[in-house]
């Protein structure tokens, strides 16, 4: 529980304030791809940033199993169905210009925290359930064409590390060479991202065909009008059959007062985080947030 408060606690000031002086926007924006002002190293929005005070599952994770043996859990955990979500998220980038002031591309480096807090399980001590870490490193390129009344914004490709930092049997862990193509228009954006998995022997794999699951590629479709936003996030296993697997999650905040906004989330299916990876379940949380894909 404390590890986890200290990060929450540890979202500070400076990050704060980068927040307040870009409050994102258009992807063209988020990447910088027509704004080379920007200093190098310097801390920028990524994905959402949300607190969600109340975040409901119909199934919770009470003893996670996984295809490796030694990572299933014979305990019972007497969680609640009921805790506190939070997202934190940046990215900076650390060179530009690699291929030429003509060509461009930029190389990012992003982190991304999701932490689901047993907040009202006051028997078992408020404990952190479950925080995903995800740290990323991304090589960005400019592009310039049309497709079906969008324009084309970016084509990336990095290597993204996602795991939970538990030992086993609860670890959980995987790696990813995610390949990611962006289009927008003056109110719409999206983003597909296929990945491929970087395979693990069988004896370290805590996640056995987490791709069958969580799923092989996502499509994010966010959209922006005044006050309100709202996105769609994917994911699919890419499979028939009984690997024909994913999930879907719908984000919706409407703007409050500055940057504040109210937002509720509902996500169906496997892999809301890495712990319940092949786990399926609706969860719908309420909260607060402080910054959008859009």
């Amino acid at each position: 529980m404390h590890n986890g408060f200290v990060v929450l606690l540890s979202f500070n000031s400076s990050f704060g304030q980068s927040l307040i002086q870009d409050p994102g926007g258009k992807l063209s924006q988020r990447w910088q791809i027509q704004d080379d002002t920007t200093k190098l190293f310097k801390i920028v929005p990524y994905k959402p940033v949300y607190f969600l005070a109340a975040n409901y599952t119909t199934a919770i994770n009470n003893q996670p199993t996984s295809g490796n043996p030694l990572n299933s859990s014979t305990q019972f955990y007497d969680y609640l169905d009921t805790e506190f979500k939070f997202q934190l998220s940046f990215k900076a980038r650390v060179a530009k210009n690699l291929l030429g002031n003509k060509l461009g591309g930029d190389l990012w480096a992003g982190y991304t925290q999701s932490s689901r807090w047993q907040l009202y399980s006051i028997s078992i001590s408020r404990p952190f359930r479950e925080t995903n870490y995800e740290p990323e490193v991304i090589f960005v390129l400019p592009v310039k064409y049309s497709f079906f009344g969008l324009k084309g914004v970016y084509t990336g490709i990095g290597i993204n590390h996602q795991s939970n930092g538990k030992a086993n049997p609860l670890s959980r862990s995987w790696n990813r060479v995610v390949l990611q193509i962006g289009w927008e228009s003056p109110s719409w954006s999206f983003v597909l991202s296929p990945w491929w998995r970087v395979q693990e022997d069988g004896f370290e794999d805590n996640n056995p065909n987490i791709e069958n699951y969580i799923g092989r590629g996502e499509l994010l479709s966010a959209y922006a009008n005044g006050r309100h936003n709202v996105s769609v996030l994917l994911r699919h296993s890419l499979r028939n059959g009984n690997n024909n697997k994913g999930s879907a999650k719908i984000d919706y905040a409407v703007r409050v007062f500055d940057l504040l906004e109210v937002h509720a989330q509902l996500f169906y299916g496997y892999g809301e985080s890495l712990i319940d990876y092949n786990h399926k379940q609706t969860t719908f949380g309420l909260g607060v947030s402080l910054l959008q894909w859009k």
